[in-house]
């Protein structure tokens, strides 16, 4: 029976499995498993831990999973546990994710003190999993010193993960001349270092780029009063530039520790988190509500037949609600 005590227990004991299937309990929209996860987090939110959350971005392509693997390899010679959380497309038609990311980076897979759990996002809004909050509570518990959260793409949405780490970098390619009008200003916005992946390809092309992403940068008001996004370029492939993203993280986690912003960003980012759950919660709830449905099945009636317009459906389901709410 995989009841409160048997997941505290396994956790403590740092097993694995049970960390897999603790995530998989978070991850679920059974009520049963809602309540069963909600008390295991309320437990396990009392652990104390000194690690590291760090989120990665960027476009399809870029070689996320295989920076990530480098990374991973060079952050092993330095800390004892990390954990990669690797948030895979869902389809939209079907639900279903590849899940392939251990299949990208077999060396680091191979790590017995790596762990690599992949999860599909669902469609969420930020390119995470709705659960991701709740896996990093979990994976802090179990020990690991540095977390990494690969997001699937740079989006629109996709800047959410910065409100779940202390490091957001951001992963872009030396060639596409008209790569940077597609990144959101956002994305640009919040992160603390951007890697110009694959410049062994070309180096002068990963060089006009920097330079391009150096004058952009300037356009943005910085995020701290204490930090100033870098710019480096290098390959994930060779291994080059690897090493320094790590002393670029080493130094921004330190001077955010002695200037108390590490742990006040972490106080702001719960209550962030905190009020897309409520707002997500809330919708699921409404959602499940039999009226809701009947009036969504004739707002698409309506929509769809009577050439009704969008907005007007809308606005008479909002208005619903808010009656209901008297």
């Amino acid at each position: 029976m995989k009841n409160l005590e048997y997941y505290l227990d396994g956790i403590k004991n740092k097993n694995l499995r049970v960390l897999s299937q603790a995530i998989t309990l978070v991850e679920s929209n059974q009520v049963q498993d809602r309540v069963l996860g909600s008390k295991l987090l309320e437990n396990l939110s009392k652990c104390k831990s000194n690690n590291i959350r760090i989120g990665i971005t960027g476009t399809p392509g870029v070689g996320k999973s295989t920076f990530i693997e480098a990374f991973g390899l060079e952050l092993l010679k330095k800390y004892d546990k990390i954990c990669v959380l690797a948030v895979d497309p869902s389809s939209k038609r079907t639900g279903g994710s590849i899940l392939g990311d251990k299949t990208r980076m077999p060396l680091l897979s191979r790590e017995k003190n790596c762990f690599i759990r992949p999860t599909p996002n669902r469609s969420n809004l930020g390119g995470v999993a709705s659960a991701t909050k709740e896996a990093i509570i979990l994976c802090e518990a179990f020990g690991y010193d540095v977390i990494l959260i690969e997001t699937v793409g740079v989006g629109q949405s996709e800047t959410i993960v910065s409100s779940m780490v202390d490091f957001f970098l951001l992963l872009l390619l030396p060639s596409s001349g008209d790569e940077l009008q597609g990144i959101k200003k956002g994305v640009m916005e919040l992160a603390d270092t951007i890697f110009i992946n694959k410049s062994d390809i070309d180096l002068n092309k990963a060089k006009i780029k920097k330079n391009q992403i150096e004058m952009a940068l300037h356009l943005f008001k910085s995020k701290t009063n204490f930090w100033t996004c870098n710019t480096i370029t290098g390959s994930s492939l060779k291994y080059d530039g690897i090493k320094d993203v790590c002393d670029i993280i080493d130094s921004f986690i330190a001077e955010s520790k002695s200037n108390k912003y590490f742990e006040q960003n972490r106080k702001v980012q719960n209550l962030e988190w905190f009020d897309n759950l409520l707002s997500i919660s809330i919708l699921d709830e409404i959602e499940q509500q039999d009226w809701y449905i009947k009036l969504k099945r004739l707002a698409y009636n309506n929509i769809t037949n009577k050439d009704s317009l969008s907005v007007l459906e809308a606005h008479k389901i909002v208005n619903e609600i808010k009656q209901r709410l008297k």
